[in-house]
């Protein structure tokens, strides 16, 4: 027996040691998935695009994951820098994410607003991207790092799947004008600014705890880390952000 189904939607289903076969998966969209430990055999995968972090991802015998890392450093050298593990590192690391945000938001200014508040394929548009960075940076350096236990703004925005918390805002259909974003990202990056340039050893070796209500609520946490999840942050948003600029010039 066939079943046959087009443009279902399907949504927080866990499937945990279950085995498919003959299974027909064509033209889907998967967000937000664990595939931990999926192994998959006989498989025929054409025209297959996967974003996404990769740890231990095995094709036909060979961990492509070092592969990938390797290939995108080759073609994105700056990308490298993004794991800093010293004070000079990080200090490197966040000029660079300056430089490369200050073309990225000079193209974005040669589009119409209207334009900056359309996503693409589902995805966010620019001014929610901007919202999300600046949620990241109070969170894990305003909440984790300075101490701020509510360091929020009306406008941040947590990632689509995040569980929610009382006291942290979460308007995903707030069209804020982009200047009222961008000030509140100055004023972000200028706090993780004065973080990363007062940087030394002993504080980069650090932990810290936050335990009050809200996120990240977490104890002995490396500092080092929090740091990390920001540059990464900063990075692959703005790929994605250059990725649906470019779309949206097609559109127009």
């Amino acid at each position: 027996m066939t079943d046959s189904r087009e443009d279902p939607h399907v949504e927080d289903v866990s499937v945990r040691r279950a085995t498919f076969t003959r299974l027909r998966v064509r033209d889907v969209r998967v967000r937000a998935a664990d595939l931990s430990g999926v192994r998959v055999r006989g498989a025929e995968l054409a025209d297959v695009e996967i974003s996404g972090e990769l740890r231990n991802v095995v094709v036909n015998g060979v961990d492509i994951a070092p592969l990938v890392e390797a290939e995108l450093n080759r073609r994105m050298p700056e990308r490298a820098r993004m794991r800093p593990d010293d004070p000079e590192g990080f200090r490197e690391a966040w000029a660079i994410l300056d430089r490369l945000w200050a073309g990225t938001l000079a193209r974005a200014a040669t589009f119409p607003e209207a334009a900056l508040h359309r996503g693409v394929d589902g995805e966010w548009s620019f001014v929610q991207t901007l919202r999300h960075l600046n949620f990241a940076s109070a969170a894990w350096v305003g909440r984790m790092i300075v101490g701020d236990p509510s360091p929020w703004h009306p406008l941040d925005l947590p990632w689509d799947e995040a569980p929610g918390w009382d006291g942290v805002p979460w308007d995903r259909a707030a069209r804020p004008p982009l200047a009222e974003v961008l000030a509140v990202r100055r004023d972000r990056r200028a706090m993780v600014g004065r973080v990363v340039a007062s940087l030394t050893p002993e504080l980069l070796a650090s932990h810290v705890t936050r335990d009050e209500p809200g996120w990240p609520r977490l104890a002995g946490f490396p500092l080092k880390e929090c740091l990390h999840i920001v540059l990464h942050e900063e990075w692959e948003h703005r790929l994605y952000a250059e990725r649906d600029l470019n779309a949206l010039e097609k559109e127009d």
